[in-house]
């Protein structure tokens, strides 16, 4: 089985996880990886919301496996837009990580404790929209690449705090670097942040049998709710748009906001419901969302939901 993954430190983690998983699942089982560079890795000079966004990310890793190259891709799933191209299936989604955003500085131990007009760096329109929310009197910056090279530029003192996703520094070994997790209740995080989704070929049943025992159920209820909410407001980087899912005792709480990026403009509301109906509820809520102020705010974005 070939993998195709982006060489990213955290996608190679991703990556060599899922074959450590295969090869003890099905002893004797080849797997290997094939590493790419793809365009979102390479157009670090311009915000993903101009250049098409999160989609470059996986564009390449689809094109492998579409061509014979590879048999699987393994995505952080905040990155794998709402429509998958013909011929390819989202099949396994391992158990998730923390889904919270990390508040990273090397000066100050919290959000709260940013000084006036402090620098705060952030590729995310989500996180920019929250953050200005929050405190408007930051200067907020975009930053972009690898989680090494955004913790380099705060090293370098580009920034007094960064955000990120928690989960990527965790399976990076860098629990250390985070200084505050912000709670969901205020800062509500990506659709799908924290998960590691498989995608492969549709027609591959031998492909997808093998994979099977490595799917969590918890993690495929949470993202259909929370993919179902993105993909009806636009499903894709160029929309601040958060989604947050929680599963207890078979109840779904889902928690959606759609934000202007300068903040100008929040609407948030949440959902609870029967956790067989996930991707109903996100629908549904999506449209409570859309009726309560979202739509204008989309219709901005140049989106007509």
């Amino acid at each position: 089985m070939r993998i195709a993954t982006r060489e990213s430190p955290l996608a190679l983690w991703q990556a060599e996880h899922v074959k450590a998983l295969l090869e003890s699942t099905h002893p004797g089982h080849a797997v290997s990886l094939v590493p790419m560079t793809t365009q979102g890795d390479q157009l670090l000079d311009r915000s993903l919301a101009t250049v098409g966004g999160k989609g470059l990310f996986v564009k390449e890793l689809e094109s492998a496996m579409l061509e014979g190259r590879a048999d699987i891709a393994v995505h952080s799933m905040k990155d794998v837009p709402a429509v998958l191209p013909d011929g390819l299936i989202l099949t396994a989604f391992l158990a998730g990580e923390d889904p919270r955003d990390a508040f990273v500085s090397n000066r100050y131990a919290s959000l709260d404790e940013l000084p006036h007009g402090a620098v705060v760096g952030t590729a995310s329109l989500r996180r920019q929209a929250q953050l200005r929310g929050l405190r408007p009197d930051l200067v907020v910056k975009e930053l972009r690449g690898n989680v090494n090279t955004r913790l380099r530029k705060l090293d370098e003192g580009q920034y007094d705090a960064i955000l990120l996703a928690a989960a990527g520094l965790m399976r990076l070994g860098m629990h250390d670097r985070i200084k505050e997790r912000f709670d969901v209740a205020r800062f509500v995080p990506a659709c799908a942040q924290g998960v590691v989704g498989i995608e492969c070929r549709a027609d591959d049943a031998a492909t997808r049998a093998l994979l099977a025992p490595l799917h969590d159920p918890y993690s495929a209820t949470r993202l259909a709710a929370e993919r179902s909410l993105n993909a009806r407001l636009g499903g894709a980087c160029t929309v601040p748009v958060a989604g947050h899912a929680v599963i207890r005792d078979g109840r779904l709480q889902l928690t959606g906001l759609v934000a202007a990026p300068d903040a100008s403009r929040c609407v948030r509301d949440a959902i609870e419901g029967d956790a067989a109906d996930a991707t109903a509820l996100g629908r549904e809520l999506a449209e409570r969302l859309l009726a309560g102020g979202a739509r204008e705010i989309l219709a901005t974005l140049g989106i007509h939901a």
